[in-house]
Parts: structure tokens; sequence; C-alpha cells
């Protein structure tokens, strides 16, 4: 028997080698298989795609394609799961592109030059809101959910954190809170040290620093602003991680519990970011009365944009409410000092270095909203220019060490806060046909409608599925409407000139207490109102008057455009007689 075993023996361990060598060699055929026919399926599904795209179809079979997709979407949105969420995008995108296609090949017949540049003018609007739409759907359709990593239970293991909280012009008052906070923060007191680093160079802060243990630093200048400040405080303190917090951004005891788990699972993570939570409202909320009922600015980039970065490892760190690792910020040459955004840009060279970045929906600070419209308005101003200032030194579409979700996640954070013209272009279009007769479309209402309509609703109804009780569409569009006048000169001068303008300081020091309106930031569209209304009432009276001229049923009538309508409507009415038919004439 032991004889026989042994004899046996060997072409059973041949055998199982060339068993496990065939079921290699077949699971990596396999694998080659599965690519392959993933690769056909999605260029067989592009060529589909750009098929019902680009067939032609009369105003009638438009319609009913329309409405075909149309029901299609309103039962797919009843479905749960990420798999409808995908199948609303791939109808939004059909009925975008196809009203694109159409625009780019049906609509551009213009007949002057005014036409002509006022034609383009909102084609290039539409094109750059289309461009945002689909790399919007690249970002949210499926955010992460990141959850926190359990810290070891053996605390010797946990890292040393230096805690910096810059200040400029802060009330003390203001900074005492998120200094205590700090001191409160659960961790071991040996490897935790806070630090306040004083730019306003003021002896109540030293004082107070000095009384209460916290390490006080401060330095001779101002350059470079926070990024400088930040970057002179790592010369002088030496912990493995730095968390930083906005002097008005008071951290909960939980904060690196919550946080530095990660940093222990992956050692390439260089940064780590969580929500901004505020406990007072922004202008908007106080004066449209919408604190807590409906989504304010910063939920939909801190609830769900910031989740779907964090699926491409495209997290953006956002100055405040985030853990950085000491080396990794030290390698790119500390806190990027080129542009406003300081840490939007230092984000971007961290990704481009190769390492990874994250993201925990999970508050773990809450601080002050700005207080009034003109700080809102200017720290939007500076974000904006910030944007465009990376935008044209460090475009995140060029150079190295970027994956194609990065490029894309970053390109549309960045091109977002271009709206500014764009939007003008939308709410001054009007004006131009009705004040100038200028048609900046060529085509007949219906044909219009048939296309315009299902872009718009597909657009608006995926997203509010995909964005839910992040963003109120509403209150969005308020939002963007009184931003866009604001911050479209500092973008443009910008991307002229990327460093034209300087570093403006966000004041918060308090919670606003009563409704106010600022006259001097409303004057632009209050005039923008204004001219819309009149000509608005125009509009209606010169349809009116061609009602008053089809009853004269003129043998040489024919319709002009525009308010050169109402002069042509005056000759007419004087060939009926001169006078207007009375009440119950006709």
């Amino acid at each position: 028997m032991t004889n026989l075993s042994l004899d046996a023996s060997p072409p059973r361990t041949r055998s199982s080698l060339w068993l496990n060598a065939l079921s290699a060699r077949f699971g990596q055929q396999s694998r080659t298989l599965r690519r392959a026919l993933k690769t056909v399926a999605i260029v067989v599904g592009l060529l589909l795609m750009a098929l019902v795209v680009t067939v032609p179809l009369d105003l009638y079979a438009q319609c009913f394609f329309a409405l075909a997709c149309f029901a299609a979407m309103l039962v797919i949105r009843k479905i749960p799961g990420r798999i409808s969420v995908l199948a609303l995008v791939t109808l939004s995108l059909l009925a975008s592109l196809r009203y694109m296609y159409w625009r780019l090949t049906s609509t551009l017949d213009f007949d002057n030059w005014l036409d002509s540049l006022l034609g383009y003018g909102l084609i290039v609007a539409e094109f750059y809101t289309l461009i945002v739409i689909v790399l919007g759907y690249v970002q949210t359709a499926w955010p992460l959910h990141r959850k926190p990593v359990i810290m070891p239970s053996d605390s010797s293991q946990w890292p040393t954190v230096d805690v910096f909280i810059p200040s400029y012009n802060e009330a003390l008052s203001i900074v005492k809170l998120t200094i205590f906070a700090a001191q409160s923060i659960d961790w071991p007191r040996d490897k935790l040290r806070v630090y306040v680093l004083d730019d306003g160079r003021r002896e109540d802060f030293r004082e107070f620093c000095e009384q209460i243990g916290v390490g006080y630093l401060t330095r001779e200048n101002n350059y470079h602003a926070k990024a400088g400040n930040l970057n002179e405080a790592l010369k002088s303190t030496d912990g493995e991680y730095i968390a930083m917090f906005d002097a008005d951004h008071v951290p909960t005891r939980s904060f690196l519990q919550v946080a530095m788990g990660w940093f222990l699972k992956d050692s390439k993570l260089a940064m780590l970011q969580t929500p901004h939570f505020f406990f007072s409202p922004d202008p908007f909320e106080k004066n449209l009365d919408t604190f807590r009922s409906v989504p304010n600015e910063g939920e939909l980039f801190y609830g769900l944009l910031q989740d779907g970065n964090d699926l491409w490892n495209a997290t953006f760190f956002c100055g405040s409410c985030a853990v950085l690792r000491r080396s990794s910020l030290l390698e790119i040459g500390g806190v990027a000092t080129e542009t406003v955004t300081e840490d939007a840009h230092t984000a971007l060279k961290l990704n481009r270095a190769g390492y990874n970045t994250a993201y925990l929906a999970i508050p773990q600070a809450a601080g002050l909203a700005t207080e009034s419209l003109s700080r809102h308005v200017a720290q939007r101003i500076r974000w904006a220019r910030g944007m465009a200032q990376i935008f044209r030194t460090d475009n995140p579409l060029l150079g190295k060490g970027l994956s194609i979700g990065q490029r894309l996640c970053y390109a549309n954070s960045m091109l977002h806060f271009f709206y500014g013209l764009p939007r003008l272009v939308f709410l001054t279009a009007p004006l131009a046909y009705l004040l100038f007769g200028a048609e900046v479309m060529h085509a007949s209402a219906l044909m219009i409608t048939a296309y315009v309509l299902p872009h718009l609703a597909h657009a608006s109804l995926t997203n509010s599925r995909i964005q839910g009780r992040f963003r109120h569409s509403f209150w969005n569009e308020v939002y963007e409407a009184v931003l866009a006048w604001y911050i479209m000169g500092p973008v443009l001068m910008a991307l002229i000139n990327p460093k034209f303008g300087g570093f403006n300081v966000t004041d918060k020091g308090g919670v606003v207490e009563e409704k106010f309106f600022d006259w001097t930031l409303a004057r632009p569209y209050i005039v923008l109102l204004t001219l819309n209304a009149v000509v608005f009432t125009l509009g209606i009276y010169s349809l009116y008057q061609l009602g008053l001229e089809q009853r004269c049923d003129h043998p040489d009538h024919h319709h002009q455009h525009g308010l050169d309508d109402l002069q042509h409507h005056h000759h007419q009415r004087r060939d009926c007689g001169g006078q207007r038919d009375p009440p119950g004439a006709h």
C-alpha cells in the first residue's frame, strides 16, 4: 500500500500542476476576454448613442421620441439604486446631446452681424452648460460614502498631531471657543499640541495663549496671507500630522478619533477632509427665512460633490476641518501660495505627486457663516478668482500625475465658477430679441420647444434624483443669479492675468440677527429686472398691436421682430383709419 501510494504520487502532482497552470491561463484569458467584451460594449454603446443623437427627425417624430424618453424617465425615477441613476443619466445625455446637435446643425443660419454675434454668444453659453452637466454626472453619479476606520486599541501606536488655528482679524472671544475645543480633543495629551497662528500680531492673543498653555506663533509680515502663515508654522513644529481649523470652526472631541484611522490604513493618504458645518444662517438664509428648511449653498458641495470626488481620489482640501500628513505636505513645498485658493491648489499638488486624498461626510466641527451679503459675495469672488487662477496656471487637464477621473473632477469644480458670464447671457437673451429684434436662434417656436424641453426636463429631474436633499433647484438659481454679476469680472481677469488682485480675508465674528437689504450690491439686478419687466410689457403690447393689425387684414402685412414692430403697427393702424376699433366692433 505504501509503495503504491508513493508510485502514484508523482502523476497526481504533475496533474495538479498542469491543472493549476491551465486554470491560471484560462483565468487570464477570461479576464482578457471580459476586458475585450467590456471595450466592445462601450464602443457599441457610444456608436448607438451617436446614431440616436444625430438621426434627423421631423417635428412629430421628435415630439414622439421626447415623450417616450420622458415616460421612461418617470418610470426609472421610481426605481431605487445606482443602476437606475445611471439609466437616468443616459437618457439625460441623449436629450441634451440631441438638443446641442440640432442647435449646431439647424439653428445658426444668421442674416446679419448682430444676429451672428448674439447667436454664437448664446450657443457658447449653452455649450458651457452642457459641459458642466456632463462633468457633473461624472462627479456625482456614484458617491463613495467612505466610513471611518477604527483606531488601534493601543494608543502608543497613535501618531503625534499638531492643531493649527490660523487667525488674522477675528475677535479673541470667537477664537477662544476654537482653542478650548481643540484642547479638549480626545487624543493622548503627550501627542497633541495646539498652536494659534496669529497673523494679526496681537498682544492679548499672546497673553491668553500663555495663560492656558497653548502654543503661540506669529511672523513679521503677512506674506502669502493664510498659506504663508501655515507654511511659517510648519518650520516651528514637528507633529507627524497637522489638523487645521479656521478661527471660528469649533471641533468636536471625536474629531481625530474619526479622521485618523484612514491615515494608519493608507500610507499614501496625504489629506482627509471633513464637512464645514455652520450653526448660523448666511445672508440668503436670513433674508429668505430658509435656514434649516432649505439646503444652503454649501450642502451640495459637502453633502454630495466631495463624496463624488472621493470616488475618483480627487477630494478637495477646504482649508479647515482637515488633517494633512506633514511629510507629504513638505514634499510638495508646503501649502500652495501661487493662488488665493491655496487649499484646493494644495490638494491638486498632492494628487499630482501621487498621494491620495479622502473625504468623510461626518461633520466634526461647526463654524460661523458670513454675516453680510457683501462679505458673502467677497468670499465667493475669492473662490472664483482662485479657481480661475489654478485653471490658468496649473490646469488639471494638462500636466502629469493625475488620472482621467481626477482631471475631470478638478476641471468641473473650476469650470463651475465660470458660470457668471453664461448666466448673464441667459438673463439678457430676451432683451436682445425684444430690444434689437435679434434672432439668436433660427427655428420655429414648436421646434425649439420640441428640443429644448426634453433637454431641460431630463437635466433637471436627473439632477434632482442625484442631488436629492442636498440641493433645492429654485434656491440654487437664486444663489447663482445673485453672484453671477460679481464673479464674472474677477474670473475673466484671473484668466487674463492670474497675478491680478490680492487676498481678501473673510471677516466673520457674529451671527446675523436681523434681515437687511444691501442696495449697493442689489443695484445691477434692480436695473436688470427693471429692464426685463419694461421690455416684457412692451412685448405684450407689441402682441396686442399685432392682433389689431391682423384685424385690419391688410394685404401687404408683414411682421418684423422685436420692438421695431411697434412703429410698424402704428402705421398699420393709421391704414385702418387712424383710430382704434371700439369694443365689440367685430
